[in-house]
């Protein structure tokens, strides 16, 4: 790396609306062990982003001025020479913008190398920045909690979502059959993915079909083998209801009412991605998930829906406005 010392940074005044931003200069990074200084090429924004930025969160006490997890860049330096990376190296993941840790949203981030992998070589840095969260989020549902194996119906909720669309690429990958629910507006979108050979078997239109009717159709009345909820709310009841007794549910968001899942004897699991990056726990498993990510990536697998829009990470103010308009269709990416 040159001798710089200052970075240009957006960061946050505060909470609310996305006038909170602002651009400041920030001093560089100094790499420590176990962790390297990413040059940052490009970030993308998850619903995560813009609750930090907007409410109050378990994470609110120790929220950093710099957000934004996903990150894809170069490495510019290791500490002492010691690391499983090399300069120069092109790298992906998942790595700060919550409890103490800087985020993407500035030239530099320094970060934990254990949550990094090498980036997949087909995707573009901006490509390869919208999977991180998305993509650990999916595999530590299907395979971590679900455990989805080869034959399965699983139903997964949100098919043109940006866990959603990931979460259906690799159930089928596991060797699962999937039905996947979409609203009109992403229809599609979803069946073009369908098309592809990177969507869902079944597409369940959710203003044409009630639970009951896709139920009947898809299961002829059991119910589904599991169910990977990416919406929750008060969607979480629908996936009690299509899931079959003894099944198994899982959800990226707190629920309110489980009396399905002991009435239908159900096991059900939350999914939270942030444990190994606030709580410091098994952050390797991160890593090593990219990794098999990015093979999916290269061998055509798995490929992420990006957003039509083009920002730069000094528009993130308007990258967040698009987000909560709903307008997106797919992960919007910013670069630098």
């Amino acid at each position: 790396m040159n001798n710089e010392t200052t970075m240009k940074a957006m960061v946050i005044q505060g909470k609310g609306s996305t006038d909170v931003f602002k651009r400041v200069d920030r001093v560089i990074p100094k790499v420590k062990a176990g962790h390297i200084l990413v040059q940052v090429k490009a970030t993308s924004v998850n619903p995560l982003d813009t609750m930090l930025r907007s409410t109050e969160t378990p994470w609110s006490a120790n929220l950093p001025d710099i957000l934004h997890g996903d990150v894809a860049g170069i490495v510019v330096e290791v500490p002492n020479g010691e690391s499983r990376f090399n300069l120069g190296d092109e790298v992906y993941g998942c790595a700060g913008g919550i409890a103490g840790m800087d985020g993407a949203l500035a030239e530099y981030i320094l970060v934990d190398e254990d949550l990094m992998a090498l980036k997949p070589k087909t995707l573009s840095m901006g490509d390869a920045a919208a999977l991180p969260l998305v993509a650990l989020t999916a595999w530590e549902a299907l395979r971590d909690k679900l455990n989805v194996k080869p034959g399965e119906h699983i139903l997964i909720h949100g098919a043109a979502g940006g866990v959603g669309h990931i979460a259906i690429q690799l159930a089928k990958f596991f060797g699962a059959k999937v039905s996947a629910t979409t609203t009109p507006r992403s229809m599609a979108v979803a069946a073009k993915l369908a098309t592809d050979n990177l969507g869902a078997d079944n597409l369940i239109n959710v203003k044409q079909e009630t639970v009951t009717d896709y139920v009947t159709s898809y299961t002829q009345g059991n119910g589904f083998d599991a169910v990977f909820d990416t919406i929750a709310g008060e969607n979480i009841q629908r996936s009690f209801e299509a899931v079959k007794i003894n099944g198994v549910v899982a959800t990226t968001l707190p629920v309110d009412d489980v009396l399905q899942v002991a009435l239908k004897s159900l096991s059900f699991h939350s999914v939270l991605m942030l444990i190994p990056m606030v709580e410091g726990i098994n952050r390797a498993h991160h890593g090593k998930i990219l990794t098999k990510i990015a093979t999916l990536v290269d061998t055509g697998v798995i490929k992420p829906l990006i957003d039509e829009s083009n920002f730069s990470i000094w528009q993130v103010a308007q990258a967040h406005d698009r987000l909560e308009s709903g307008q997106a269709i797919g992960k919007i990416v910013l670069e630098i």
